[in-house]
């Protein structure tokens, strides 16, 4: 993957502290079968590339970490979160064109890029 992807498998730091910043972070909640987070992956790209490190953008797969999507009560996938130093900022569930999730970042979080 060629964005700012950092996997929940990474044991530096804990999920608490990846949301905990200033940055603002963008979870995708998906599941490796789920036709429609394969959609979501080239949009994450290009929303990484259009923001750059203005935004984190962390995969977190639903089957290998059922705590996390319990904790945000994840019912079905994708689900995208965006975070802001550890709070909820939004939320939807279902596959995002790249152009509005871009202008979803920018109105929710004080992005600069």
């Amino acid at each position: 993957m060629h964005y700012n992807n950092t996997t929940m498998n990474e044991k530096a730091k804990t999920f608490s502290e990846l949301i905990g910043g200033d940055t603002p972070v963008l979870v995708d909640f998906f599941a490796t079968w789920c036709g429609p987070c394969k959609m979501m992956q080239p949009i994450l790209e290009d929303t990484s590339k259009q923001l750059g490190n203005a935004v984190k953008i962390i995969k977190v797969d639903v089957d290998k970490n059922q705590l996390a999507a319990s904790k945000f009560q994840v019912r079905g996938v994708p689900t995208l979160i965006l975070f802001h130093k550890g709070e909820v900022v939004w939320r939807q569930s279902g596959v995002v064109p790249a152009h509005q999730l871009t202008q979803i970042i920018k109105e929710k979080t004080p992005v600069t890029t």
